[in-house]
């Protein structure tokens, strides 16, 4: 099992020596691994990975190998996953307006839902399987996993399914990612380089051919003449939607991040979830602990840059209109005022959509975001992208 691992990784493209897998057998054999398949995933990773960039690759292959890891839960089915007090405080406080509430299709309005999910968190004593009621599985019930309601609490459910949950009380891990995809990445950078704006700065060291031999024939020798390198100087900003949704897209969006950090020098680039709020982070491991303010991504980077926001924009209304709307922690304020600020610091923006054109006008949110860019919303085509250049190229 362990030699097809190392193989698998090579394949990968993850370089991994022969002297790092001797470490991950020495420390098998030394008893850091017994029967726990977390704590082999972790000394694992530890031996081999040498570059962060390589987790995701390493992530994938571990679990082709060895199933992935085992997941824990209580010992009556329910996972324990602690919901903040303050976080249902805050939200029993919401105020919604007459026009707001007749959106709110289940148990009466938006605090009659976080506070029913309050009494039955207290009331019920174990898993339940279907039903309307109960925090459970495959039923009607607006709390709980693999069922339908149209403004659920989604708990202990592994993916989205009908994208229409209010909150989501999930630990979630989104993966990162990865600039190393190459593959369809081609004809994306073709459309990219109508952004391209080349000049030559930096110290003289590109071999300059015409100059070389306008200069031997005035001179009579060879005389080699060199110039400074021709750099795109166009900046690049990018905001990626990631986890949720967004899973659904995550091969053609990892192919137009991959181009997009071979095309262009000056390319910085952050995640969000859903829509943008107070702060945006560089690594989906640590999005919780490694964060940055938007207002400090406002202030770091100049208004010259292009800010380009990738994501299909489908998410509750909530989450655009309202403070604490955001499905994973409780925003002060609207995400619509955020995308107002992104939009006014930064001269030219505009939001790439991979959710297929014609499905735009079936969801409420897409067309909020839409308004709110300015009708500067296009899709994650080839075509899509060369009018997307075009735009950014005015």
């Amino acid at each position: 099992m362990f030699i097809p691992f190392f193989l698998k990784l090579k394949e990968a493209k993850i370089p991994v020596t022969l002297r790092e897998f001797l470490a991950l057998l020495e420390g098998v054999e030394a008893g850091l691994a017994d029967f726990d398949t977390e704590a082999f995933y972790f000394l694992a990773r530890t031996a081999l990975v040498k570059d962060e960039r390589h987790i995701d690759r390493f992530d994938r292959v571990f679990s082709e190998i060895f199933g992935g890891l085992e997941s824990i839960s209580s010992a009556d089915g329910l996972e324990t996953v602690p919901i903040p007090e303050e976080w249902l405080r805050r939200l029993t406080e919401k105020h919604l307006s007459e026009e707001d509430r007749k959106l709110v299709e289940a148990l009466g309005g938006f605090d009659k839902l976080m506070e029913t999910l309050r009494q039955r968190l207290s009331e019920q004593k174990g898993r339940h399987q279907g039903g309307s009621k109960w925090i459970g599985t495959a039923g009607t019930s607006p709390f709980g996993a693999y069922g339908y309601n149209p403004e659920g609490v989604r708990i202990g459910q592994h993916e989205s399914r009908h994208r229409r949950a209010v909150k989501v009380w999930d630990k979630r891990e989104f993966r990162n990612l990865d600039d190393g995809v190459e593959l369809g990445t081609r004809n994306i950078k073709v459309a990219l380089r109508r952004l391209r704006r080349f000049i030559r700065e930096g110290a003289a060291n590109e071999f300059d051919l015409p100059g070389t031999i306008r200069s031997t024939a005035e001179h009579g020798y060879l005389d080699v003449k060199t110039r400074p390198e021709r750099r795109n100087a166009v900046k690049l900003l990018m905001f990626f939607d990631i986890g949720g949704s967004m899973d659904d897209h995550i091969r053609i969006v990892e192919e137009l991040f991959s181009a997009a950090r071979s095309e262009f020098r000056h390319m910085d680039y952050f995640y969000f979830h859903n829509c943008p709020y107070e702060r945006v982070w560089k690594d989906n491991r640590r999005r919780h602990s490694e964060v940055m303010a938007t207002e400090d991504v406002i202030r770091t980077y100049g208004s010259d840059y292009r800010l380009i926001f990738v994501g299909d924009a489908s998410m509750s209304p909530y989450e655009i209109t309202h403070s604490g709307g955001s499905v994973e922690h409780w925003n002060t304020e609207a995400g619509a005022v955020w995308i107002d600020r992104l939009t006014g610091h930064f001269r030219k923006s505009l939001w790439l959509n991979p959710l297929p054109e014609d499905r735009w006008g079936y969801t409420t949110s897409v067309g909020l975001i839409r308004r709110l860019m300015g009708d500067r919303m296009f899709p994650l085509t080839l075509g899509g992208l060369e009018t997307a250049a075009r735009e950014l190229s005015r």
